[in-house]
């Protein structure tokens, strides 16, 4: 809602709608409301779900927390003066296509409405934003997302994104897929990204396990825990992407969970407003797969273990070579690194102008 970008909602003026039928009962509004506005109901939806009722609406300040981490867009305010009834991510999502395919307490809704929200302080139209991902759980945000969106193949979402950035500048690319797809098949294109500085901005989904394929082991599963392909537990060390990224030269590099959803919003917002590579990882619950399999309970478990296990980077302290992950231990969040350097589009041009004068012809070319 644009129109309140950087104000609070007048109690007086809204109320909170929930739409029961996309609701998949994972709990993450009731337990992550500030005033306890919110309460689980008992009553079911068509898809045997419990859905959030509204509980004391004298309460609620309207502070947009149970919009935010709700991975099911099923929450949102209302206002009658203002004649708004729909969901801040309306404007961006195809909501026709809803409710989603994703298990419920995933968190990849819940990364996909800090990504909107992103969009919308940081001001970038839809007609200037490309959304490319590849394969798997996370490479599904392309087809919901109400812009230019391209579903690439298996691990080869950063180099397509790579040519559209070359080719239309004056567009804003934005690469949003899971640890498996981006770092695994997809991670020479990662590295070298990273190292060219290419333009263009990495939402890493990592949720430490490929959640699409059957719940096999990634390059991200913590030492010791149970995956498929891994039954008495993953042996090999897994990446630190933002110690990768960073000693790759990328741009900005960040890393929240789903339940920092105003960090991840504000990361994510620095992210886009960069020239080069940009790097966002985003912890995510995969309760299906990752949490079932481990026994570590539902996405609402999960989530509160981001909450109490999450831990600051203090820039005197730590170094993205401190970001490792270790199974159900602290982990390590923050903004990495901010840093300044020219872009690949800045420096071929610089290079090619260096060496062709006035024949070079640079972006638009002419006619």
């Amino acid at each position: 809602m644009a129109e309140q970008k950087g104000k609070k909602k007048d109690p007086k003026e809204w109320r909170l709608e929930i739409d029961a039928e996309r609701c998949k009962g994972c709990g993450f509004c009731v337990e992550f409301c500030p005033k306890n506005t919110l309460e689980m109901s008992n009553e079911f939806n068509s898809k045997g779900y419990h859905p959030p009722k509204v509980a004391a609406p004298e309460t609620c300040t309207y502070c947009d927390m149970c919009e935010m981490v709700c991975p099911e867009f099923a929450i949102y305010a209302v206002s009658e003066t203002q004649k708004k009834e729909t969901h801040f991510s309306d404007e961006y999502l195809r909501m026709d296509r809803m409710p989603h395919i994703w298990c419920p307490g995933c968190g990849i809704g819940t990364v996909v409405n800090c990504l909107t929200k992103a969009l919308e302080e940081a001001d970038i139209p839809r007609d200037k934003t490309q959304i490319v991902s590849g394969i798997g759980c996370s490479g599904r945000v392309a087809g919901y997302v109400n812009a230019d969106s391209y579903h690439t193949t298996h691990g080869r979402a950063i180099p397509f994104a790579t040519g559209l950035a070359l080719a239309a500048p004056d567009q804003k690319v934005i690469v949003v897929s899971g640890d498996g797809d981006l770092t695994a098949i997809g991670g020479n294109h990662f590295f070298h990204a990273a190292r060219r500085n290419a333009n263009m901005t990495v939402i890493c989904i990592n949720n430490f396990i490929y959640g699409m394929t059957g719940g096999q082991v990634a390059p991200t599963t913590p030492e010791s825990a149970i995956a498929i392909t891994t039954p008495y537990g993953a042996f090999d060390k897994p990446f630190n992407l933002p110690f990768i990224a960073d000693s790759c030269g990328a741009e900005f590099v960040a890393r929240w969970t789903t339940y920092h959803v105003r960090h991840l919003q504000n990361a994510i917002k620095t992210a886009l407003q960069k020239d080069g590579f940009s790097l966002v990882e985003a912890i995510s619950p995969c309760p299906t797969l990752y949490g079932r399999r481990n026994k570590l309970g539902d996405g609402l478990d999960l989530m509160k273990f981001y909450k109490d296990k999450s831990v600051r980077m203090k820039k005197k302290e730590h170094t993205t070579a401190d970001a490792d992950i270790s199974y159900q231990n602290e982990i390590l969040v923050g903004n990495f690194v901010d840093r300044e350097r020219p872009s690949l589009r800045k420096a071929m041009d610089e290079s090619l102008k260096a060496k062709l004068g006035d024949k070079y012809v640079g972006w638009p070319v002419p006619g």
